[in-house]
């Protein structure tokens, strides 16, 4: 029986909602976290694409890749696994979440090499509880019609899938390859390790300005280069050059035309809005 075709998926449908940002978007290797792994999985793999939702398919990180749209389901990255077993039910999937920047060649080849082809899927094992770690995992093509029959019996959770199924179970070579990054504080702890001598380099961002912080500024926008992490200290940063009155307290902040968090991380490139509150009744 010949081998079935191994394709790879990249889970970036996500809402990255405890980062404040887009996770596929942040650099870690000096280009966007969704390119690395793209390029990583590509190597190991017969054909690669990206899980998108349905509203991403001409975002401009992601229109450059092949995709899968997310298929309708009970939410989260069990959508977009199924979607791909959709595509190609005959393949294999080696699924990776797009936030995991310590992962390496050596652990894909790893994984890969003590794959279960006979059984349902391959797993890293968790250094933290001892469980399936879903989002790096080989799904084989007998995980296609299983599946179905999970979502439908109320099954949404891609690690419950694995544990109900009896996916093999394998030690990773470096724990720290599956560490996910989910927050600020989470994403410049692995800069302190992977960049230490980038995380402090001044990034150019545009600032704009309005109603009294405008006049303040004497400017509606300004282009400045700042080594501030987060929205946060550029506001602290900016208020020693201009004579801002107005505590960050009163303030709401937007990061490329979305309301964002004052602790998110700010990257290469964003524009950032300070809002003052609005007068009126």
């Amino acid at each position: 029986m010949s081998e079935p075709t191994l394709c790879g998926l990249v889970l970036a449908g996500g809402r990255s909602s405890r980062m404040h940002r887009d996770k596929a978007a942040l650099a870690y290797h000096g280009r966007s976290q969704l390119a690395t792994t793209f390029e990583l999985l590509q190597s190991v793999v017969d054909h690669c694409y990206v899980s998108v939702r349905a509203d991403q398919i001409d975002e401009p990180l992601r229109k450059g890749f092949a995709q899968i749209v997310d298929a309708e389901g009970p939410g989260g990255p069990i959508n977009g696994i199924l979607a791909a077993q959709q595509r190609h039910p005959q393949a294999a999937w080696l699924v990776l979440a797009c936030d995991l920047p310590f992962l390496d060649r050596a652990s894909l080849v790893h994984l890969l090499t003590h794959r279960d082809h006979s059984g349902m899927a391959t797993a890293f094992r968790s250094s933290h509880d001892g469980l399936p770690e879903p989002l790096c995992a080989v799904y084989e093509p007998s995980a296609a019609q299983a599946l179905p029959s999970f979502i439908a019996g109320g099954g949404r959770c891609p690690r419950k899938f694995l544990i109900t199924h009896e996916a093999k179970l394998i030690e990773p070579l470096a724990p720290s390859a599956l560490d996910n990054i989910n927050s600020a504080q989470e994403y410049w702890q692995a800069m302190e390790t992977l960049s230490p001598d980038t995380r402090d380099a001044p990034r150019t961002v545009t600032v704009q300005y309005f109603a009294l912080l405008r006049e303040q500024a004497g400017c509606s926008s300004e282009t400045v280069r700042s080594t501030a992490r987060t929205p946060a200290q550029l506001y602290a940063e900016l208020a020693t050059r201009h004579p801002f009155t107005l505590p960050q307290e009163m303030l709401k902040v937007a990061i490329n035309a979305e309301f964002g968090d004052w602790g998110q991380p700010l990257a290469e490139g964003d524009t950032v809005v300070f809002i003052p509150p609005v007068a009126g009744g």
